[in-house]
């Protein structure tokens, strides 16, 4: 029988990552950590009690960490995104000492790391590289690092992240995950046989949780935006829109991103699911035919989140959560690279086991 082995999940936001290793059947949770009420009460719904809701620091401080043999997580990542203002001394930035002190505590065999690819260019990561110098706090680990892009591994979406993973220096070396996919899932592959025709605008209770075929909901829009949809044909964005109908910023706007206001298109992934994915004046994210933004279904389902995944929290609040996770196929990916590498260690322990017997 194949080991099981557990894992922590810090800044676990709704499970994305805790779901890809649960789907291995080779991990299970004990232990995880969230601040947000809404992502912390999905997560639960579907994973368990051992989910601590609330400050990573006020976690750290209660000492009942659980051991673990792997520890994975994400700390924010708004402070490196190259969306918007950078700023690099975001305070958010600093929660990956957070991440750090619980890896120096919980001293798991391995632990995993995502964040944006900006990350890796960070004075944060630098510091992370130093603390498995002899002198850090993380001196028993060896790092590898790489920028993955999640169509590789299955995922319909062109979804670039940076991946760290830490060995203890003992085990074998883990390396990076290997594409799973030469060809790219797309749009069709995933969304096929989900109901185009959408008319529902609001949760179907007033509190959930909901199952993620109970998100197929679409925007109350305007006459004006719903002519502007119209406008835009297959593959097309905001350039295919005629002047008199276009926002008075827009009129003299001739250069700039093409995905804004774009359709997205059967036979390609998906752009980069983001967190308000149910705006298309945020980028391509209409639907290939229909004149309407994706819903919270279908930008769950190009997640790679399963129908019978639990939500918890408002449209606004679930579009957040299904936005900020990590893919599922890219983390059971990583999970089963991790697996068959940590599969090595156990088993070499084995066998130096028979050698002294």
């Amino acid at each position: 029988m194949a080991r099981v082995y557990r894992i922590i999940d810090l800044f676990a936001g709704c499970g994305g990552l805790t779901q890809g290793f649960v789907q291995t059947g080779r991990f299970v949770p004990v232990g995880a950590v969230e601040l947000d009420k809404n992502a912390a009460a999905t997560y639960r719904a579907n994973f368990g009690d051992h989910m601590f809701n609330g400050d990573i620091a006020d976690w750290l401080r209660a000492g009942n960490l659980p051991a673990a043999d792997v520890v994975v997580g994400g700390p924010p990542c708004q402070g490196f995104s190259n969306l918007g203002t950078r700023w690099n001394r975001d305070p958010r930035n600093a929660l990956w000492n957070r991440y750090v002190e619980t890896i120096q505590r919980v001293r798991p065999v391995a632990f995993v790391l995502e964040n944006v690819p900006d990350f890796l260019r960070s004075g944060q990561f630098a510091a992370l590289s130093r603390e498995t110098r002899p002198t850090g706090r993380l001196s028993g680990y060896d790092l590898v690092h790489d920028v993955l892009d999640a169509s590789a591994f299955g995922v319909a979406q062109k979804r670039r992240r940076a991946l760290v993973i830490g060995r203890l220096r003992q085990l074998p070396e883990i390396g990076m995950p290997e594409a799973t996919h030469g060809e790219p899932a797309t749009l069709a592959d995933v969304l096929h046989g989900v109901r185009p025709r959408v008319t529902e605008t609001s949760l179907p209770r007033p509190h959930g949780p909901y199952l993620t075929t109970e998100l197929h909901l679409t925007r109350n829009v305007t006459d004006l935006s719903r002519r502007r949809f119209e406008a835009i044909p297959a593959g097309g964005n905001r350039f295919d829109i005629p002047p008199d109908l276009l926002p008075a910023c827009w009129v003299k706007h001739t250069t700039g991103s093409g995905d804004v206001m774009g359709r997205l298109r059967w036979e390609q992934p998906s752009v980069t699911i983001r967190t308000e994915f149910y705006k298309p004046e945020k980028g391509r994210y209409l639907h290939p035919t229909e004149n309407r933004p994706i819903t919270h279904l279908e930008a769950a389902l190009l997640q790679g989140f399963p129908p019978g995944f639990l939500w918890h929290g408002s449209k606004t609040a679930i579009g957040r959560q299904i936005g900020n996770a990590v893919p599922v196929p890219l983390a059971r990916a990583i999970a089963e690279h991790l697996a068959a590498s940590l599969d090595r260690h156990v088993l070499a322990g084995d066998a130096e086991a028979e050698d002294v017997a």
